[in-house]
């Protein structure tokens, strides 16, 4: 066999060995028009098996895609013509007054310096045409939302929007908006500024966990930073970690909650895999190949869908203009 042979066959054969490592995805999405981003994850209460995944299409004429179980495009339910939507968060039981409550997301619209707010699943508008966000940033590229992650407080119930941007200060990098619902509509009050940023990169990937009350997100170049969710209980920062465990960019965040246990599922963008954190420790757990390939932004939910996924349903983006869907039994997060 010549040498050419000899090598082009090692190079097929390490890349088999590569694949072959990680845990095949059960569905990927119908392709969107321009660039996947972030995910997430509606539970519909009167049928699992029709829950609905979001996820955004990030460009000047973008959208947010909703997609069934199978991976199909939900067109109906599909928001179009974004200004680059990059990403989105899910809440349940948004108060718009004393008798009627909906499910609601959030996303950013980036080039119009504003998140976006809207019911679920009717999929009506809630913001009348937008929530300016980062109105004071004094640097370039300061007022470009990015990450957005919703807050329900378990103590006062109140709804909050937890918003990142392209760039920002060392102190002060995420906003914290309360959304509440008035007469005249749906109103978005700035309540906090908080959040370390390294100087590195930039900070997108934000996820909460609504019953502990804690918000952590991705300082890309540094680490996972942790703090209260809770504006009452202060800004100090309460864990920065596992940024040895990554290759380059720290990218998606997902929180999945058990019963007894819960973990931080990371995305290790430029390494194409998953860090596993301990919820409660944030010890490292383990390194997981899902195949996706640049993973930004990844939900997760340990409910049963239905017949597809009875396990729990794990999203992550990939970067062919898709998403993937995994069993969350695949990931082993449990024995």
């Amino acid at each position: 066999m010549k040498k050419n042979s000899i090598r082009i066959y090692s190079i097929f054969a390490f890349t088999f060995l590569i694949m072959s490592c990680g845990i095949r995805r059960q569905v990927a999405t119908e392709k969107t028009i321009y660039d996947t981003d972030d995910p997430a994850i509606w539970i519909n209460p009167n049928d699992a098996s029709k829950s609905i995944v979001f996820g955004t299409d990030k460009n000047t004429n973008g959208a947010i895609y909703a997609f069934d179980l199978d991976g199909k495009i939900i067109e109906d339910k599909t928001i179009r013509g974004l200004k680059r939507p990059n990403n989105v968060d899910l809440e349940y039981g948004f108060k718009l007054n004393d008798s009627v409550k909906t499910d609601v997301i959030a996303f950013t619209e980036r080039e119009n310096k504003q998140i976006r707010l809207f019911s679920v699943p009717d999929m009506k508008p809630l913001d009348q045409g937008g929530f300016k966000v980062f109105e004071d940033a004094k640097i370039p590229e300061g007022n470009l939302p990015m990450g957005i992650a919703l807050y329900k407080s378990p103590v006062t119930k109140k709804l909050y929007a937890i918003v990142g941007r392209k760039t920002g200060p060392k102190k002060g990098y995420l906003y914290q908006y309360l959304l509440t619902s008035e007469r005249l509509g749906v109103k978005a009050k700035l309540i906090r500024k908080f959040g370390a940023f390294s100087g590195q990169k930039e900070i997108e990937a934000i996820a909460v966990d609504d019953t502990e009350g804690y918000v952590y997100y991705s300082d890309e170049g540094a680490c996972i930073r942790k703090y209260y969710a809770e504006p009452e209980k202060g800004d100090k920062e309460l864990a920065c970690f596992g940024g040895e465990f990554f290759k380059d960019d720290i990218e998606g965040i997902a929180i999945a909650k058990y019963e007894d246990r819960g973990f931080l599922i990371v995305s290790n963008q430029q390494a194409h895999t998953f860090n596993i954190f301990d919820l409660k420790t944030n010890a490292f757990v383990k390194e997981l190949n899902l195949g996706t390939v640049e993973t930004d932004g990844c939900d997760v939910t340990t409910a049963n869908l239905g017949d597809k996924f009875p396990n729990g349903l794990f999203v992550s983006m990939n970067n062919k203009r898709n998403f993937f869907y995994h069993d969350l039994s695949k990931l082993k997060l449990v024995e």
